[in-house]
């Protein structure tokens, strides 16, 4: 199990990701508003999305490899009417 300071930093990270990953979308959103009209917004949302999506997906598959004990399932078959 992972510790308190680890916790921590990884809370400050993810924090830390989702304030550069807003920032850089509203940057896109804005660039897009005042260029000239190119019809490629399809295009840069996607380079804008993809990073923030394959950063989620990091942050899950570290909060998980942090703390397997609190995300692995297990399921036992009851054995019937104990005598």
């Amino acid at each position: 199990m992972a510790g308190a300071l680890a916790d921590a930093l990884f809370w400050t990270a993810a924090a830390a990701i989702a304030v550069t990953q807003w920032l850089i979308l509203a940057s896109t959103w804005r660039g897009m508003r005042q260029g000239p009209a190119r019809g490629h917004s399809v295009r840069e949302w996607t380079f804008a999305i993809a990073p923030a999506i394959a950063l989620v997906v990091l942050l899950v598959f570290t909060w998980r490899a942090m703390h397997p004990d609190t995300v692995s399932v297990e399921s036992v078959a009851p054995t019937g009417p104990r005598a």
